[in-house]
C-alpha cells in the first residue's frame, strides 16, 4: 500500500508544473459520476497534499475538482432522462446497485435536494443519485443549485484534507498523504453511519406507528 502511495504521489508530483495534471483532476472527478472505481477523491487528496504550501494551486484544485463532478453529475442527469428503462436495468445488476437505487428512490420523495448534495459521501450513491434524478425527471431549477452547493462542499473537503495533511508533513508527504486518506475513511464511515442509524430510526418508528 506505502509503495503504491509512494508511486502515485511521484507521478503527479512530476505533473504539478504541467497543465495534464489539472486535466487529470477535472476529468476524474466528472468521470465518478458514471464510474464509481474512478478514484476522484483519493486523487483531490493527493494532489491537495502536493500542492501545499501553494494557495493558488489549492484554489485552482477546488475550482477545477467541483467544475469537473458538476459537469459529470450533469451528464449522468441527463443519461437517467434520456435512456430511464435501460439505465434501470443497469442500476439493478448488482445487489449493491439495487440497494443503491431504492434507497435514492425513496428519498427523493421528500428530500431530493439533500440526497444529490451529499449522496457523493456515501459508497455508490453518488452514481444511482444523479441517474435516479434524470429518471425521476427532478425539476432543472432544483437539481442545478443543490449540485453545485454539493460539488462546492466536497471539492473544498477533499482538497483540504490533503492540503492539511501535507502542511502537518512538509518534509514527508507521503506521511501527510496516508494520514489524509484515514481521515477521508473515517468521515465517510461516520457518514454511513449516520444514514443507517437514521434509516433504522424511520422503520423503526413506521412500525410503531402501524401498531
Amino acid at each position: 500500500m506505502l509503495e503504491f502511495l509512494h508511486d502515485t504521489t511521484t507521478l503527479l508530483a512530476g505533473l504539478l508544473d504541467s497543465p495534464w495534471l489539472w486535466a487529470i483532476v477535472f476529468v476524474v472527478s466528472a468521470l465518478d459520476a458514471l464510474l464509481p472505481f474512478m478514484p476522484s477523491e483519493a486523487t483531490v487528496i493527493t494532489v491537495g497534499v502536493l500542492v501545499h504550501p501553494h494557495w493558488t494551486w489549492l484554489t485552482l484544485l477546488v475550482v477545477l475538482a467541483a467544475a469537473g463532478a458538476f459537469a459529470g453529475d450533469c451528464l449522468g442527469y441527463l443519461i437517467g432522462r434520456r435512456a430511464g428503462p435501460r439505465v434501470l436495468e443497469w442500476l439493478r445488476r448488482s445487489a449493491r446497485g439495487r440497494e443503491a437505487q431504492l434507497w435514492a428512490n425513496r428519498q427523493f420523495a421528500s428530500r431530493g435536494s439533500l440526497v444529490i448534495a451529499v449522496g457523493r459521501y456515501l459508497p455508490g450513491v453518488r452514481v444511482s443519485s444523479m441517474l435516479t434524478a434524470g429518471i425521476l425527471r427532478y425539476p432543472l431549477r432544483r437539481f442545478l443549485p443543490a449540485d453545485a452547493a454539493g460539488v462546492l462542499i466536497w471539492a473544498v473537503y477533499a482538497a483540504l484534507i490533503g492540503y492539511l495533511g501535507g502542511a502537518t508533513f512538509a518534509e514527508r508527504p507521503l506521511y501527510g498523504l496516508a494520514v489524509a486518506f484515514a481521515l477521508a475513511l473515517v468521515l465517510g464511515a461516520l457518514i454511513e453511519l449516520g444514514r443507517r442509524l437514521l434509516a433504522r430510526r424511520r422503520v423503526a418508528g413506521l412500525t410503531t406507528a402501524r401498531r
